[in-house]
């Protein structure tokens, strides 16, 4: 499974973005990604997801999930993910600040 993650926008503008492979983890850490991919249901989700308000200065997630032969790009502002979806771009997040490719 491979997901390419870009998080954009906030006060500052500043984009930061990873791409992982599970196929480049630990068993622990690719079976902990995919069990978060399956639990956001995330080849189900809509490819845009928004806030019915304006939300300046907030960050914007694009996530894009390959696996086999499925494929699903998300996008979606900071207000308006959902509960499902959180985990998976809160370690997302985090491996982007490690500086994982």
């Amino acid at each position: 499974m491979r997901i390419s993650f870009e998080r954009s926008g906030g006060f500052a503008g500043i984009i930061m973005s990873t791409t992982v492979d599970t196929a480049n983890m630990t068993a622990n850490e690719a079976s902990q990604v995919k069990q978060l991919v399956e639990v956001a249901d995330f080849f189900n989700l809509a490819a845009i997801i928004t806030s019915p308000q304006a939300q300046y200065d907030r960050f914007q997630y694009r996530v894009t999930v390959e696996d086999n032969n499925k494929q699903n790009t998300v996008v979606v502002g900071e207000s308006a993910i959902p509960g499902n979806l959180r985990p998976l771009i809160d370690w997302l997040t985090a491996a982007a600040k490690k500086g994982n490719s």
